[in-house]
């Protein structure tokens, strides 16, 4: 960068050229002009004493290498690090992550039919197997076996996570689903399931009924495969 540029993005963004400003430059010239620095400034919206909103993204984006995707899998704790990063902030930057990742994944995927446990997998696969903790996410399929939403329900520690039958159920409603997939990590490699694992898919196979939901399956992912509780014939 020019010294000169150097300089002018050491001062506030106030003192700044309309035509530099973030703000102003998207109401001019498009928000495909903005570099990836000024779009989380924006999402900033204020730096700190000594930086601007924009010097702070620029060192929030440099410790990761200036690299989205390693940027977008940071959690509340690594942002909150960063000094002038408050949990408000912390928490705007992460929701406009995930309603990034999700359109990306709507998009991308325009909501495939899965008809078996192989196709869940991979489908799930990137979001689970390469985690260093428990997560569980949820599949919810229409009548059609199209994915018409994929949730992550809990984060946990190393060996396990929060799973709540109730708001499985609450967003299988919401979504008008027909059919629910349960998927969660086993960081450890172990694909053997826990009683707490064929617990839960009782409880959850039995609440469905209940509400005509069909539990098609639930899955642990591990990075290099996964255990199917209906192809198992653990699921009726």
């Amino acid at each position: 960068m020019p010294l000169s540029n150097l300089k002018k993005h050491t001062k506030s963004i106030r003192s700044w050229s309309d035509e530099d400003k973030p703000r102003e430059k998207l109401r001019t010239k498009g928000i495909s002009s903005l570099s990836d620095t000024e779009l989380l400034a924006i999402i900033l919206g204020s730096g700190n004493r000594n930086k601007s909103a924009v010097d702070l993204a620029r060192e929030m984006l440099a410790a990761k290498g200036n690299i989205l995707s390693e940027f977008a899998d940071q959690e509340l704790k690594d942002l909150l690090k960063f000094t002038g990063v408050g949990e408000a902030k912390a928490i705007s930057i992460l929701a406009a992550i995930e309603l990034g990742r999700r359109a990306c994944q709507g998009h991308r995927l325009d909501r495939p039919v899965i008809t078996s446990s192989k196709q869940a997998f991979e489908f799930v696969s990137r979001n689970l197997g390469v985690q260093s903790h428990e997560e569980c996410w949820v599949l919810y399929l229409n009548q059609a076996s199209k994915v018409v939403s994929k949730t992550r329900l809990s984060v946990g520690g190393l060996s396990a996570t929060i799973v709540d039958i109730r708001i499985i159920l609450k967003g299988a409603l919401d979504n008008l689903a027909t059919g629910i997939i349960l998927c969660h990590n086993h960081p450890s490699g172990n694909l053997k399931p826990s009683e707490a694992d064929r617990q839960i898919t009782k409880k959850l196979l039995e609440a469905g009924r209940l509400v005509d939901i069909k539990l098609i399956d639930h899955l642990i992912v591990t990075q290099t495969g996964y255990y199917s509780f209906a192809d198992t014939g653990e699921i009726l």
